[in-house]
């Protein structure tokens, strides 16, 4: 395979191509900016289109349009644009159209920091949309990760028709490592279903088998509606509970009944371990090195890393953590997937080690909570 010294974003970037990305939109924003500035000179490479729209809202908007038309479509930004971008992705959620979004974490609130690495957004990635909706997100911890990880995140946006949302955070973003990046014969590419039926019989929010109906792109003949009220299985708006509660049943199920394709993690030492770290995104790294420290120590610590965020991996959490006297989370915020932990596994058990000022959790810090006492 060829080797590479990447930068974080550039992996995500060629991520994005190599998964069959043709359309961006976006709105240039610290740290995430070269995303769209390489997306901008590879596209038309590959007969895709770039656009930089007039801001983050927009720019959402442009790549739901785009999936529409039949594109697979990738934005990018930093946290203040995916504020800004709250609404519409509730609309691609109701909607079922496949699209991913970047989000290269920054130091918050408001402009906060905006070269210092933060994981402030865990909880606005699975909670910024108002109402009730699924939500898959995942976390890459190297820039290696970050290409495999965006590739997935179209795989899934296709295969389960949903915006999917990749979080980096700055140290990602604009790391440098070498890479070894597989030749395009070797990645899995995912298309979105497609359907057999005549237009006159097509239905693109009919229940299926899969939980996933077929999506047809407009412009190939097939008329249906779209739109961001609750819909019958021709999309048009309803307000009758026997068309309601089948679409909420189908579009969370596509979901939580398709877990053990969607979670991601990676365990190491965990089956004796008497203290548990679990991290995940450029913190993973300072905590795997902790554990290296501490383990050198003779202390029987297991490490687990979340590549998936969401949906929490409420099973793993618990099954790893059973025999566990102490649960670490370490995070850049002032605790949010600590919420989660502490509800699976009880808030007695869970050590927090966290940083809100821009500042990346030093191994030591993690090591210093592996040994008190």
């Amino acid at each position: 395979m060829p080797i590479r010294f990447m930068q974080g974003n550039e992996a995500c970037a060629e991520g994005a191509l190599a998964a069959g990305c043709r359309f961006f939109g976006g709105y240039p924003i610290t740290p995430s900016s070269e995303i769209a500035e390489i997306m901008s000179r590879r596209l038309p490479q590959v007969g895709g289109k770039f656009i930089q729209m007039e801001d983050e809202i927009a720019s959402i908007a442009s790549i739901i349009g785009a999936s529409v038309g039949g594109l697979k479509a990738m934005t990018a930004t930093s946290g203040p644009g995916f504020s800004l971008m709250q609404e519409n992705l509730g609309y691609a959620a109701m909607a079922e159209i496949p699209c991913v979004i970047i989000n290269s974490q920054r130091t918050g609130p408001s402009t906060g920091l905006p070269t210092a690495p933060s994981q402030g957004d865990v909880m606005q990635s699975r909670w910024g949309t108002h109402g009730d909706h699924p939500i898959i997100v995942l976390s890459p911890s190297s820039v290696r990760e970050t290409f495999d990880l965006t590739v997935k995140a179209f795989n899934f946006s296709e295969k389960y028709r949903t915006p999917v949302i990749l979080l980096m955070d700055a140290v990602l973003s604009h790391l440098r490592e070498k890479v070894e990046t597989p030749p395009q014969d070797m990645i899995e590419v995912i298309g979105r279903p497609q359907t057999n039926v005549p237009p006159e019989w097509y239905f693109p929010y009919q229940e299926m088998d899969s939980d996933v109906p077929p999506f047809v792109s407009f412009g190939e003949g097939f008329r249906y509606h779209i739109t961001g009220l609750m819909h019958d299985k021709a999309g048009f708006p309803t307000q009758r509970l026997d068309e309601i509660h089948p679409w909420l049943d189908r579009v969370f199920g596509k979901i939580q009944r398709n877990l053990d394709d969607i979670l991601l993690w990676e365990e190491d030492g965990t089956d004796d371990a008497r203290t548990l770290v679990i991290a995940y995104g450029s913190t993973a790294r300072s905590a795997r090195q902790a554990v290296r420290m501490a383990r050198a120590r003779r202390h029987k610590v297991g490490l687990v890393k979340l590549l998936t965020i969401w949906p929490f991996a409420e099973e793993v959490i618990a099954r790893v953590a059973g025999n566990a006297r102490r649960v670490i989370v370490p995070e850049m915020n002032l605790g949010q997937l600590a919420l989660e932990v502490e509800r699976i596994v009880g808030r007695r058990k869970v050590r927090r080690v966290n940083h809100a000022d821009g500042e990346m959790i030093r191994p030591q810090e993690i090591l210093h909570a592996i040994e008190e006492r």
